[in-house]
């Protein structure tokens, strides 16, 4: 049974489609089970137009699998497609099969020794999806491209040095052929930006 479901597991994740930019524009019209945005879509309306759950059954909503990234903070905002579910920590990331919660794969970046959070916490809210990549900002401050289907690391790039206190903790923005984060760290007395 186990291999079973492995298997199945394998091919759900072999058939993941890439997730072009006009896809995600047009996900909430055309289809409004995924996910594929921080917000759910590029005017941030963080709103589902699924009508299954109402205020009259919602009481009967029952969990049916739970992840959580060992030691982790997250405030994740997840990108679902294609039957997977796409989350994020501090420095980690995870494809999830949907209907079970199993692990299709796990990343993870060491966080520096030296790394220091002043005023903010070790957190992560969540990654971006563009063609067949999941993208990743990390708390020292690097993009990181994963491949969508087996989470092996594409690139990675350097935005800035974290230690004079700059940090990563905001999904990504993925807008046609840009990448586009933010940098934290106001709290240690830098000026925070944007890059793509």
């Amino acid at each position: 049974m186990k291999l079973l479901i492995a298997t199945l597991s394998i091919l759900l994740l072999a058939a993941a489609q890439t997730v072009p930019y006009e896809r995600i524009v047009n996900a909430q019209a055309k289809e409004p089970g995924s996910w594929l945005t921080y917000s759910g879509n590029y005017q941030s309306h963080r709103y589902s137009p699924l009508a299954e759950l109402t205020p009259a059954n919602v009481t009967g909503l029952r969990v049916r699998w739970a992840h959580q990234f060992p030691l982790s903070r997250t405030e994740v905002s997840p990108i679902v497609a294609d039957g997977v579910m796409y989350i994020t920590a501090p420095n980690r990331a995870a494809a999830l099969d949907l209907r079970t919660g199993r692990p299709l794969w796990q990343w993870q970046r060491p966080i520096p020794a030296d790394y220091q959070s002043i005023g903010l916490g070790r957190v992560n809210r969540g990654p971006a999806i563009l063609g067949d990549k999941l993208f990743v900002a990390t708390l020292d401050c690097y993009v990181v491209a994963l491949d969508l289907k087996s989470g092996q690391e594409r690139w990675a790039v350097r935005v800035e040095d974290y230690k004079p206190g700059y940090s990563m903790t905001l999904a990504p923005l993925a807008i046609k052929d840009k990448v586009i984060v933010g940098l934290s760290g106001a709290e240690a007395g830098i000026r925070g930006f944007l890059d793509a």
